[in-house]
C-alpha cells in the first residue's frame, strides 16, 4: 500500500508532470496531484504525491523537503487524513426585507 505526501510551497510554475518526475528519482510516484482553483484553473501551491511504499515516502520527506523546486524552498510531510466537513452552506431562505409598511 501507498503512503501519501503533502507537498507544500510550491512554485505556481509547477505541474503534476513535474512533480512526478522529481519525486520519481526517490520511488515509484503512484500519482501525482497539484491542486488548483476550481474557478481560475491556477495552482493552489501545494499537491499531494502517492509514493509505492512508505520507505519511498520516508525518503522523498528527507530528500525533497526543503529543497529548491522551481524557486521555491517545497515543504514535503505525511499528508493528514481529510476530515469530513459538516456545515453544510447556503443557509436558509429569508424573509427578511428592509422595508416597513405602514
Amino acid at each position: 500500500m501507498g503512503k501519501k505526501l503533502y507537498v507544500g510551497n510550491l512554485a505556481f510554475s509547477v505541474t503534476s508532470e513535474s512533480l512526478s518526475s522529481l519525486f520519481a528519482q526517490y520511488g515509484t510516484v503512484e500519482s501525482a496531484k497539484v491542486i488548483t482553483d476550481r474557478d481560475t484553473g491556477r495552482s493552489k501551491g501545494f499537491a499531494f504525491v502517492e509514493m509505492a511504499s512508505p520507505d519511498e515516502a520516508q525518503k522523498c520527506i528527507q530528500e525533497v523537503g526543503g529543497r529548491d523546486f522551481e524557486g521555491r524552498q517545497v515543504n514535503v510531510s505525511e499528508a493528514k487524513p481529510q476530515e469530513p466537513r459538516t456545515g453544510g452552506g447556503g443557509g436558509g431562505f429569508s424573509r427578511g426585507g428592509g422595508r416597513d409598511r405602514y
